[in-house]
């Protein structure tokens, strides 16, 4: 029988390597194969190497499930860091956003990032950065929406004679 081949090998094991990882099923299959492997008597080290894995992630799959069976092998929860905010400074965050920075002593009449910041830190001195109190307004279910300027709904003649080059090219007059 003819040699199998896979074209450009190094990216497609990348590939499928990203993929595995992506879905959780695909993780506990993955899991499953390892484990088959080493129930067919090959060592971990090998089933590590084929599998682009850590021997050590091959000894957890194995106790694993010689501790709770199948069930060891799928994904379990990841709780991530703990929040650093409650659900009643939430809630008040919420109530704030509602009313403009002024009423809180801050400057600016429109919420955003940097402004959300300094509340939360004048509150309760806590310090979050730009992105993540970008990220709280989408959680509230707040956009950040900025006014457009004045210029844009002003008299389009008067905004052709404030430009300092004239319009040239197709569709200009004269």
């Amino acid at each position: 029988m003819k040699k199998l081949t896979v074209p450009d090998a190094a990216t497609v094991v990348l590939a499928l390597q990203d993929e595995i990882r992506r879905s959780p099923e695909a993780r506990y299959d993955h899991r499953l194969h390892g484990l088959l492997l080493v129930a067919q008597g090959m060592s971990g080290h090998r089933v590590a190497e084929l599998l682009g894995d850590a021997p050590r992630t091959v000894a957890y799959w194995v106790r694993r499930f010689e501790d709770d069976g199948l069930a060891g092998l799928v994904e379990g929860e990841r709780p991530g860091r703990p929040r650093r905010l409650g659900e009643g400074q939430l809630a008040e965050i919420d109530a704030a956003l509602r009313k403009t920075p002024r009423d809180f002593g801050l400057t600016g009449n429109l919420w955003d990032g940097k402004a959300l910041g300094a509340f939360i830190h004048q509150q309760w001195s806590l310090t979050l950065g730009v992105r993540q109190c970008q990220r709280l307004f989408r959680q509230l279910g707040f956009r950040l929406r900025k006014p457009r300027p004045a210029i844009a709904r002003a008299d389009p003649e008067e905004q052709a004679r404030f430009k300092k080059t004239p319009r040239t090219g197709r569709g200009s007059p004269g």
